[in-house]
């Protein structure tokens, strides 16, 4: 009889681990697409939630309505300067081609003589400018034939597009129930783990916590001074596009030393186009500026904020850009800030352990050995 309860709750077990592992198999595929907007979201609304708090516990506006201040607040900080990119780039593409086409009919396309001189390719650029400038009307139609054969990777690009626009609302909208219901939230994630890991959970979470806050605003913050410096170098340097070169900045500034290859490109291209001064200006500008207030803030606010060390935070950056993408440059550095907490958590345990003099553990296991022999004497009875 026991015999086969054992086996009927062996089967069940069996049964419900199966039944649960197949849902969150299909949980999994329903919320792919979700994932890293959920993920956006709940940075956004954690860096942002003391602003959410304010309104709501200051101000005493309603839980509902605070959401939706701080929702439309964030997105018009991103899809302002979003919709301005947007067309400013477009703006440039159609003048960029415009002036390319008009250049092929009229016979003139050139480039600088710094491009021509170059020693390994320049001769090729020579030719290859001679022949467009030999038959304008084929050079068109080969470009048109050209762009036609490509039309698959313009498809692409539009469904990368039109793709991300879909999970920045997604973000958005998911944004808005992260502050709402984000305390309650935090309450269940807490108890939940806590049921499983123990109270220990608590300091792994502070240190998720401050880790994600400094790397935000440590990234953020460097990103948003670099790119605002690198747009007054840009203006006062003449560069074409400003505005549109500033927000390319702001992306690339939020990579570590990503910088100097923005403003580095830019001084490249007036060096090329005969603006000796302004280049030579950009360039200074950009190692004893833009340069400084990275190596200013960043390892200040990040170290300084999660006492992690800077090398440790900058790993995290890199290696979750290459494994996660974009979000990457979040996660990476909590997974590390994780795995740094867990190993100092057992090196703290086990450090009576570890660095106890060697003198003092041969003591103690020579007094373990010798209670050892006195407990297993035979106690003899006097007669």
């Amino acid at each position: 009889m026991m015999e086969n309860w054992t086996k009927e709750f062996i089967i069940q077990r069996l049964l419900a681990i199966t039944l649960l592992v197949v849902l969150f198999i299909l949980c999994f595929q329903v919320v792919q697409f979700f994932i890293v907007p959920a993920l956006w979201a709940a940075i956004l609304a954690y860096v942002t939630f003391p602003i959410y708090k304010f309104f709501n516990e200051k101000v005493r506006f309603s839980s509902g309505f605070s959401a939706a201040i701080m929702t439309v607040s964030i997105s018009l900080i991103i899809g302002v300067p979003l919709v301005i990119g947007l067309f400013i780039l477009q703006q440039e593409a159609m003048t960029l081609i415009t002036n390319f086409i008009y250049r092929v009919k009229v016979g003139y396309v050139d480039v600088p003589d710094s491009l021509k001189d170059l020693p390994i390719i320049g001769q090729q650029i020579k030719d290859i400018l001679w022949k467009i400038n030999k038959d304008p009307a084929g050079t068109l139609s080969a470009f048109q034939t050209w762009i036609q054969s490509h039309l698959y990777y313009g498809k692409v690009a539009l469904d990368v597009v039109f793709s991300s626009l879909a999970k920045l609302g997604m973000a958005l909208m998911t944004l808005f129930f992260f502050y709402r219901d984000g305390t309650s939230l935090i309450r269940q994630i807490r108890q939940a783990l806590r049921n499983i890991i123990g109270n220990r959970i608590d300091g792994y979470i502070d240190s998720v916590g401050s880790t994600t806050r400094a790397v935000v605003y440590g990234i953020g913050l460097t990103a948003l001074a670099q790119a605002v410096l690198a747009g007054v170098g840009y203006y006062f340097a003449g560069a074409p596009s400003p505005i549109l070169l500033t927000l390319v900045t702001f992306v690339i500034a939020l990579i570590p030393f990503g910088t100097p290859f923005a403003w580095g490109a830019v001084s490249v291209w007036l060096l090329s186009q005969g603006y000796n001064a302004e280049g030579i200006g950009l360039a200074l500008w950009g190692i004893l500026v833009i340069s400084w207030v990275d190596n200013l803030i960043r390892p200040i606010v990040i170290s300084g904020a999660t006492k992690i060390p800077f090398i440790i935070i900058f790993i995290g950056v890199l290696g979750g850009l290459t494994a996660f993408g974009f979000v990457g440059l979040f996660i990476g550095p909590v997974v590390l800030a994780i795995g740094l907490a867990v190993w100092r958590e057992w090196i703290s345990q086990h450090k009576n352990e570890m660095f106890a003099p060697k003198e003092v553990l041969l003591m103690d296991n020579q007094a373990q050995m010798s209670g050892d022999d006195v407990e297993s004497e035979p106690i003899k009875d006097s007669k």
